[in-house]
């Protein structure tokens, strides 16, 4: 056994020392103590099974790695980062960005106290939904709304809802999986209500769900294959004719488009995006879709439909467990304020990112590219034209054109650059292509520009 094992400083030594001192101004003495106690757990580990160490480290070397420790736990993993991957709603960079005013609003009720269950003309208590239930139903019909934490908890609290303990039938061909491997079988088990499959993987007719309903059925559910396609021998029952099939027989009709496209974004070359607009127009009795995605607002899920279904969903227990808070619904009510407004494309970070010819994509690719080629990096760069993708479960095969910086260096592999440009401040995160690294103007904002260039002119590659 090695003899400085006896030799090592306890914890209370140590906090005499004059850089723990300093550490305890820093931060909590419990939780420096909590390090310290690592730290020696460490050492005396080591020295248990390598008995060729001579030496113990100082009191200061040993401070100093309670130091990095402490560094390392505070720091967080959640950093600004400048998205060059061409993909615009990029699940991993937390999909849409929000526009300018939404987060002014949101720093206002987060610095303080708001006005989120109390009704200021009365004094009494309200609900928080009312902060926008009026304006979702003014923009996308309905006589009712109200808003959750995600999408799928949208699913999940409509299902136990309308239909815990009763049957719903769906398509076989739309029980989707979503990001991170959650299922729409699973979510309706969750809510506790039983899935009625019908039709097959590529064709589902409407006789199918006629044929199925029986005593226990509560909802004809639709889902929007918002991640993939099925192309060929296919067909799929259009909301409008469940909705009549509903009618008929008694049914409610629950039709979770997803993505939640407020905005026509056929204009934009991008078709076969659902419209919630259209769907309650049809008569569909709930229609549930996401707000930070094609609406470009907060993470939420939106629930709108008719008076009956929604006061139902919304004094089910899960509601309080499903709420969102105040940020949530400030960021929100501003965002659809973009929508009321009537100019959406200028205001809304996503549509405008998309609006942007590629021209002007074209032309600040070309200054990006020579500003690099001038400096004194070991870095070249190119500008080519490509395509990417809406990402983020929407519409993913379809193309939208795009331009790109694309970067090589003369001393480290694509893959060494990406990596350091991802640990850049800001963080850049580029797309790999053919080995080469590729910045994508689609998703770089125009004031992000010159950050680009310094980070990259900077990097001594």
């Amino acid at each position: 056994m090695n003899p400085l094992l006896r030799s090592i400083p306890s914890v209370s030594q140590l906090l005499e020392t004059p850089e723990v001192v300093e550490l305890c101004a820093d931060y909590s003495h419990d939780v420096v103590v909590s390090r310290l106690r690592e730290c020696l757990d460490d050492l005396r580990n080591t020295l248990k099974t390598d008995s060729s160490i001579g030496k113990l480290p100082s009191h200061s070397d040993l401070a100093n790695l309670a130091r990095k420790s402490l560094t390392q736990l505070s720091r967080s993993s959640l950093r600004p980062v400048i998205n060059a991957t061409g993909v615009l709603l990029h699940t991993g960079l937390g999909r849409a960005p929000m526009a300018e005013s939404a987060v002014r609003q949101i720093q206002e009720v987060a610095n303080g106290y708001a006005s989120v269950e109390i009704d200021l003309e009365s004094g009494k208590r309200s609900q928080r939904v009312e902060a926008v239930e009026q304006k979702l139903v003014e923009l996308f019909g309905g006589e009712r709304a109200t808003v959750v934490n995600n999408n799928a908890g949208a699913t999940l609290l409509t299902l136990a809802a309308l239909a815990s303990s009763k049957e719903v039938i769906v398509s076989r061909g739309e029980l989707v999986e979503i990001g991170g491997s959650f299922r729409m079988p699973d979510v309706m088990s969750a809510s506790g209500a039983i899935m009625h499959e019908v039709g097959t993987t590529n064709k589902t007719h409407l006789r199918d769900y006629d044929s199925a309903i029986n005593e226990n059925t509560a909802c004809l559910l639709k889902v929007h294959c918002s991640n993939y396609r099925v192309e060929g021998f296919t067909k799929s029952v259009p909301v409008t004719e469940l909705v009549t099939l509903g009618k008929q027989r008694g049914l409610i009709v629950v039709d979770d488009i997803g993505s939640g496209a407020l905005f026509d974004y056929a204009s934009l070359g991008i078709t076969g995006e659902p419209m919630a607009t259209e769907s309650l127009a049809a008569g569909s009795d709930i229609v549930l879709l996401s707000g930070d995605k094609l609406l470009g607002g907060p993470q939420c899920g939106i629930i709108i439909g008719s008076e009956a279904s929604v006061s139902k969903i919304a004094s089910h227990p899960l509601m309080r467990a499903l709420r969102v808070d105040k940020m949530t619904l400030a960021g929100l009510s501003a965002t659809l304020d973009l929508y009321l407004g009537g100019k959406p494309e200028q205001e809304v970070p996503l549509l405008s990112l998309l609006h942007t010819p590629i021209e002007v994509l074209e032309h600040r690719a070309e200054v990006i590219s020579k500003a690099i080629n001038e400096s004194e990096t070991k870095i070249s760069a190119s500008v080519e034209s490509d395509v990417t993708y809406l990402g983020g479960g929407s519409v993913p095969t379809q193309e939208i054109s795009t331009c790109c910086v694309v970067l090589k260096s003369a001393s480290l592999t694509a893959d060494q650059l990406a990596s350091k440009l991802r640990r850049s401040k800001p963080a850049i995160l580029p797309r790999i292509k053919n080995d080469r690294v590729h910045l994508d103007l689609r998703t770089i904002f125009a004031r992000e520009d010159n950050m680009v260039i310094q980070l990259v002119t900077e990097s001594h590659c």
